[in-house]
């Protein structure tokens, strides 16, 4: 991957459109981005990110902030990326969510992310030529072609602020949690999750299994009434069968010896009940016989009684029919009177015409009534439309007493309304200018805390500039120390060498063997333990004088800033501009917390207006439209009266009169009818009375008093008929009875003993019940034992793979979590991360030599932690000096840096390597120059040159001055109080 172009623009400090080409800064393969702190530095790394993956690195991707405070409101912000990936040259334009003001009216609106990717030159197989404009097509587009995620491009591109020397030092967790996020080993999380998964999934089936076992054995030592044993399950379960079988035999051979009794019993009681029951029937029909001899009178005496009531019930039915008739006759004769009364009662004075004259008076009367038929409706329409006239007089004065009250109901709410108006725009115009002032609120709350820790800032100042100024003198004492103790060294180097001289031996200055005079030391002479010292005392006065230095450097750029924001201010002025804006504030908050009561009394205002006119104008339609159909109404009842006036002579309407005429037609068909009726119902009773005296001829009765006296109703008749059958039935019955062949010999007062045999049957009987019931359990007990000893078999065959599978997969578990037999506590995905981890170790030795001079080397432990906590996540140093590993939290500053760095480089090449060898062709380092010396900087200065060398373009981002004199390219970024801006500077 190569970078070519940026652009920025409303992004992060830079106000204005602002343009980087890496093409011109990366010309020689190393370039540095400097400035002052807070000038923006971080911020281009951050566009490139966004760019590529619409976030940001670390903490500043969590707050989502990505345009410029300063930038104009028309301004878009957006970045542009140009870049080659495997070959492909493409530009990302890409633009986060962010609030600008609305085009039309007023406050803000959301101005959405979007993002478009253009292929430069011929796009890949499968892609559109016109690019891709969907946010999420873009990112996968982008994350396939890196063939990273973005964190891993955030660690092995963009080598973040104190993120590797963190990782340096962090402990096992945090260090998984890194290199999870860079090598993607949640395949082997899933793997360890599954084996978890399947041990629970087998641990719950092989539970139920035994369970079933259990229960399967409870069931089986329940039916047999047993205990179970402990041990030798399957030979108890073989022994309770054979005990089982035994009892179910000798309860068979019972059984069936019993039955044998039983058998006998019963053939005796059949014998002894059948005797029994040949005397009883024998004795009966002697006992039937004598009470019929008994009844012979009665029976006869019934026997009259049924015949003559046979005879009467000939002329019942007509002499009865013969009494209705007269009863029908009187009936007629009382109605034609009731109707004669009726017609009277009508005014009808002659009633004494026959039936014809009656029929042809109702026919003219009827005439007449029907003729009066069509008056009868008006007139009932006439009472209708007088009330309809009243009616549309009450709705007309009603329409007019509303439309006065809702007149006074409008005249007060055109004013009303305007000054709801009035009011409204106030609190818009309030809440409009409140956004304005709350950001100048927050200017001036930040601008008091810069008061208030500006003497703060001066105290630390001058704190630092002692400090600084002592560490200056303590470093020139030191140093002249260490000269003077080094020029006296010197002096005595003759002496010293003298001192190291033999006897026989070359002199190392001259050569001689021969020692005549040596050099004797000087009482001030110095050893090299006293010069080393010294030198080490200098070292670490000098490194105290340059962090006193750089304290005193920070102190006085805090100071800068801190004059710099309050641009003269004390913390009094500041203070009382503060109370007024937040009396403003507290003022305009007032009026636009009204704006949405007063939107709503307004819309209220103008509906209740807009509802009263539309009432007012529906009630004067009402009324104008009621008037008009009661004066139509009005003239229609008028002329109506007329006819009917005419039409109901002497009555009080025409439907009176037309009801008097229909009450005499009633009256008359009535008569008419009745009279027919009279003479109909007297010819019937004359011919039913000659049809009784044939009948009563024919019966043999004289009158019909006697025929009624031999009359029987029809149960009587039905129980004579019923009595005299069973009396002969019986007769029949006995003496048939007598005459079978199987009574023959048998006496009315023979004897047969049947109780003994009985209880002789119910004893066997119960003895031969008990023996069954005996079976029966038995072969239940056995057939269920059966049953329960084969289920008990085959759970126990099902356990037992079970059983071993699960132990097999238990094991296994325990070894890919880390548990178990897993000597070194290390789980999958542990494991996986740690070969990483030493592949990165390697990788990141072969430069972290070089940059220490051969001292340092990365080692990789995959021991177990303390207290049983899981390893293969170790990292340490070793010390060549000393020969011993270190902890890396024992590095210094200068030296963890170098660490970090070197860490930081393996890393990249393991995951370029990892995520399909892409090459890596842009890389930027992110400060942490400032803790190097002057000779550790040359050694890394030459690994960056490698890196070059080996085709990589490496950018710097740093403030450290030493830097600015070593690197040629360098892109300065200013900053001002109107936003950041870039520079491009050659040497």
């Amino acid at each position: 991957m190569r970078l070519h172009r940026l652009e920025v623009a409303a992004f992060g400090p830079y106000r204005s459109r602002q343009v980087v080409d890496f093409d011109a800064l990366g010309a020689d393969g190393l370039f540095l981005l400097h400035g002052d702190t807070g000038a923006g530095k971080t911020t281009l790394l951050d566009a490139v990110a966004f760019a590529l993956f619409g976030t940001v690195p670390g903490a500043r991707g969590q707050v989502k902030r990505l345009r410029c405070d300063l930038a104009d409101p028309e301004e878009p912000t957006e970045v542009v990326l140009e870049l080659t990936v495997q070959g492909q040259r493409l530009r990302i334009v890409r633009s986060p969510e962010y609030q600008r003001p609305k085009r039309r009216g007023e406050g803000t609106t959301t101005q959405q992310a979007k993002a478009v990717l253009t292929w430069i030159g011929v796009p890949p197989a499968g892609q559109p030529a016109e690019g891709l404009t969907r946010i999420d097509e873009v990112g996968r587009t982008v994350q396939r072609l890196l063939g990273m995620s973005a964190d891993q491009f955030f660690q092995v591109v963009l080598l973040p602020q104190g993120e590797f020397a963190r990782f340096l030092r962090a402990d096992t967790d945090e260090r998984e949690k890194l290199l999870e996020r860079l090598f993607g080993t949640k395949r082997f999380a899933d793997v360890e999750a599954w084996f978890r998964e399947r041990r629970a999934e087998q641990r719950r089936e092989l539970d139920q299994q035994r369970q079933e076992l259990r229960e399967w054995t409870a069931r089986f030592a329940q039916v047999a009434g047993a205990e179970v044993p402990e041990e030798d399950l399957a030979g108890w379960v073989a022994r309770t069968g054979e005990r089982i079988r035994a009892t179910v035999e000798r309860a068979r051979e019972d059984e069936q010896r019993a039955r044998a009794a039983r058998e006998s019993a019963d053939e005796l009681l059949a014998e002894r009940l059948s005797a029994a029951e040949r005397v009883r029937r024998v004795r009966e029909a002697h006992q039937r016989l004598a009470v019929l001899a008994e009844q012979e009178d009665e029976r006869t005496r019934w026997a009259d009684e049924l015949a003559a009531a046979r005879r009467a019930a000939t002329v019942v039915a007509v002499a009865a029919q013969a009494d209705r008739c007269a009863t029908q006759l009187d009936e007629a004769r009382l109605a034609e009177e009731r109707k004669a009364q009726a017609l009277a009662a009508t005014g009808f004075v002659n009633a004494e015409v026959d039936t014809a004259e009656l029929r042809k008076l109702s026919g003219q009367l009827s005439e007449e009534a029907g003729a009066l038929a069509g008056l009868v409706a008006e007139a009932e329409q006439q009472v209708r439309d007088q009330r309809d006239i009243e009616r549309f007089a009450e709705t007309a004065a009603d329409a007019r007493a509303r439309v006065e009250v809702l007149g006074e109901k409008l005249a007060g709410i055109p004013e009303r309304a305007r000054d709801l108006r009035e009011r409204l725009e106030v609190a818009i115009d309030a809440e409009a200018k409140l956004g304005e002032v709350r950001k100048r609120e927050a200017d001036l709350v930040a601008a008091v805390a810069d008061a208030e820790r500006l003497p703060a800032a001066r105290r630390a100042l001058d704190d630092a500039e002692g400090a600084a100024r002592e560490a200056i003198d303590r470093h020139q004492e030191a140093r002249e120390r260490f000269l003077e103790l080094r020029r006296w060294r010197l002096d005595g180097m003759a002496a010293e060498l003298a001192a190291r001289l033999t006897a026989g031996s070359p002199c190392p200055v001259c050569g001689s063997s021969d020692h005549p005079a040596p050099a004797i030391a000087a009482p001030e002479a110095v050893s090299p333990e006293q010069e080393h010292a010294a030198e080490e005392a200098e070292a670490r006065a000098e490194r105290r004088r340059k962090a006193a230095e750089a304290a005193r450097h920070d102190a006085e750029t805090k100071l800068a800033a801190l004059r710099e924001r309050l641009r003269g201010r004390d913390g009094a002025q500041l203070g009382e501009e503060l109370s007024a804006l937040r009396k403003e504030i507290a003022g305009l908050n007032a009026l636009a917390e009204q704006r949405a009561p007063l939107a709503k009394q307004v819309q209220a205002t103008e509906t209740e207006q807009r509802e009263l006119d539309e009432k007012r104008a529906a009630e004067l339609q009402r009324a104008t439209a009621a008037e008009t159909q009661r004066q139509a109404l009005t003239e229609r009842v008028a002329e109506r009266a007329r006819r009917l006036d005419e039409a109901r002579g002497e009555h009080p309407d025409v439907g009176a009169r037309r009801a008097h005429l229909t009450g005499i037609v009633r009256a008359l068909d009535a008569l008419a009818e009745a009279r027919a009726a009279t003479a109909s119902a007297a010819g019937q009773l004359e011919r039913q009375r000659v049809e009784v005296r044939e009948a009563l001829h024919r019966a043999g009765f004289e009158t019909v008093a006697e025929m009624r006296a031999a009359a029987r109703d029809e149960m009587t008749i039905r129980d004579l008929e019923q009595r005299l059958a069973e009396a002969g039935a019986a007769e029949a019955a006995a003496r048939a009875t007598l005459n079978e062949p199987e009574l023959s010999g048998v006496g009315p007062d023979d004897e047969v003993d049947v109780e003994s045999a009985k209880a002789a049957a119910r004893s066997a009987r119960e003895r031969a019940e008990a023996a069954f019931a005996v079976l029966r359990s038995a072969n239940a007990q056995a057939d269920a034992l059966g049953t329960l000893a084969e289920r008990l078999t085959a759970a126990t065959e099902r356990l037992r793979p079970l059983e071993e599978e699960f132990a097999e997969l238990d094991a296994l578990t325990d070894v890919v979590n880390g548990r178990g037999q897993n000597a070194r506590k290390m789980s999958l995905r542990s494991y996986v991360l740690a070969a990483r981890l030493e592949e990165v170790a390697l990788a990141a030795t072969a430069r972290l030599q070089t940059m220490s001079q051969g001292r340092y080397s990365f080692v990789h432990s995959d021991a177990a932690g303390s207290h049983g906590t899981r390893g293969g996540l170790g990292l340490d140093v070793l010390d060549d000096f000393s020969g011993t590993i270190r902890p890396a939290k024992t590095l210094s500053g200068g030296e963890s840096f170098l660490a970090s760095l070197a860490l930081a480089l393996g890393l990249a090449d393991v995951v370029a390597a990892e995520t399909g060898g892409s090459l890596l062709d842009t890389l930027f380092v992110d400060e942490g120059f400032g803790t190097l010396d002057s000779e550790t900087l040359d050694v890394v200065m030459n690994i960056l040159d490698e890196l070059r060398a080996g085709g990589r373009v490496v950018g710097l981002v740093s403030h450290v001055e030493e830097l600015r004199q070593r690197i040629p390219t360098r892109l300065r970024v200013r900053k001002s109080r109107t936003g950041s801006s870039l520079e491009l500077q050659m040497a």
